[in-house]
């Protein structure tokens, strides 16, 4: 059973995701040895993701592991509905997400995989163990552990195991460097800005640009768009983050400053109120604002509701709001996740590493689930090398290797000048 859009959608579907996994070489090793092995043989899995073609491609990687995957949305406006049909008719991989669900719907669906009963939960933002953890408790008892995807929920279910209340094991896939310094970097620098030219069609030559965050997402964002040729001003609380933009050349200043000269604005913080009132007041007429956070919390859309006098769409993800002082400001996506709301998500061969450390995370916890605390750990650092060491095989790539003198000095410390 599953809720879906369409389920006629199918075929457009499968072409995504055949032409999605056609760049997913790990994950089609991961795969070929998951059909032989069935490490995942007897396991329920509830995912909560975003719901693309690249995500059907681990999906389908669990199930050919032996695992039973049930999928819902990570967020409302990221599902594509036809890859969510092809996953329901052509896997028989039950879905339930559609494109534009409304906040109960969301939940509805993330109730229904629960419903399942997981073993394993699989994360992006962390919804799903939220709300494990507060209105399905009873389900607790059942679950071995759970991986994490990305920085926010990496950042909630650290608070959560802080407080002593995490009631499981998780893996932060998300702090694996097979994805943070890929998919978090190139991945979410390259889909950012494709969103962001997908919505408006803007010319990003000459375009001051405001990144607010200069964490690996934020170093993507500003790394892409200055490589377009926009001036690309950063904003951080960190201050060893802004002295490392401000020496990868950018410049550095509080938003405040920022929004008076700002053109384009991309929030990557993972934070909440990081563009405000006092901000939004102050900026240029025209001024484009979108989010590349994980929740739509980092700008204060609350402000249109009392701030604006006027409101129109203008094309079919920008939303224009004209203030009292009669600048006009646009906001892309409702504040969403621009890169999954306009435009179609990271590159399938930057998520290929990140849906590996998935599958073998979830691989990893069945064999050793039962034997981890109740904290938030790295995936171990041996199967995060062996996915760059399959990466760089399938881009015809080859390195040195250190011979045993080499080893052996590198592991003592006897020997000096």
């Amino acid at each position: 059973m599953s809720d879906i859009k369409d389920p006629g959608l199918s075929t457009a579907g499968r072409e995504k995701i055949d032409w999605s996994g056609s760049f997913m070489p790990v994950l089609a090793k991961v795969r070929e040895r998951f059909g032989r092995e069935k490490p995942l043989s007897g396991i329920r899995i509830g995912a909560c993701l975003h719901v693309t073609a690249e995500t059907a491609n681990l999906a389908i990687t669990i199930k050919a592991g032996g695992g039973d995957i049930s999928l819902c949305a990570s967020n409302p406006l990221s599902t594509k509905d036809d890859v969510a049909a092809s996953l329901a008719v052509d896997f028989e991989i039950p879905v339930y997400a559609v494109e534009g669900e409304d906040r109960d719907s969301y939940y509805k669906h993330i109730h229904e995989v629960l419903d399942t009963k997981p073993h394993i939960t699989i994360d992006d933002g962390a919804d799903l163990v939220s709300t494990v953890h507060t209105q399905r408790r009873e389900l607790l008892v059942g679950i071995v552990g759970g991986t994490e995807e990305t920085t926010t929920g990496v950042i909630r279910l650290r608070a959560l195991a802080q407080s002593g209340e995490l009631a499981y094991p998780i893996i932060a896939v998300n702090d694996s460097r097979t994805k943070y310094l890929f998919d978090n970097r190139y991945g979410t620098g390259q889909s950012t800005i494709d969103g962001i030219l997908r919505a408006t069609n803007l010319l990003l030559a000459g375009t001051t640009v405001v990144v607010a965050g200069y964490g690996w997402c934020g170093k993507g964002i500003a790394m892409r768009a200055k490589g377009m040729g926009a001036e690309v001003i950063v904003t951080e609380t960190d201050p060893i983050r802004a002295l490392e933009a401000r020496m990868d050349g950018y410049r550095v200043m509080p938003m405040m400053d920022a929004a008076k000269c700002g053109e384009v604005f991309v929030t990557a913080t993972g934070d909440i109120g990081v563009i405000r009132a006092e901000h939004i007041e102050t900026m240029r007429d025209g001024a484009i604002l979108c989010n590349a956070g994980h929740f739509d919390v980092e700008i204060d859309k609350s402000f249109f509701e009392s701030g604006a006098v006027k409101r129109r769409k203008l094309r079919e993800t920008v939303e224009e709001f004209e203030l009292r002082n009669g600048r006009r400001i646009r906001l892309l996506a409702e504040g969403r996740l621009v890169n999954l709301s306009c435009a179609e998500g990271h590159p399938p061969s930057v998520m290929d590493m990140s849906f590996a450390n998935q599958a073998l995370a979830s691989e990893y916890l069945v064999k050793k689930g039962k034997e981890l605390d109740r904290k938030v750990y790295a995936i171990p650092d041996e199967i995060d090398i062996d996915i760059a060491r399959m990466k760089l095989r399938t881009m015809g790539v080859s390195t040195d290797e250190l011979n045993e003198e080499q080893k052996k000095y590198l592991s003592s410390w006897e020997m000096g000048t």
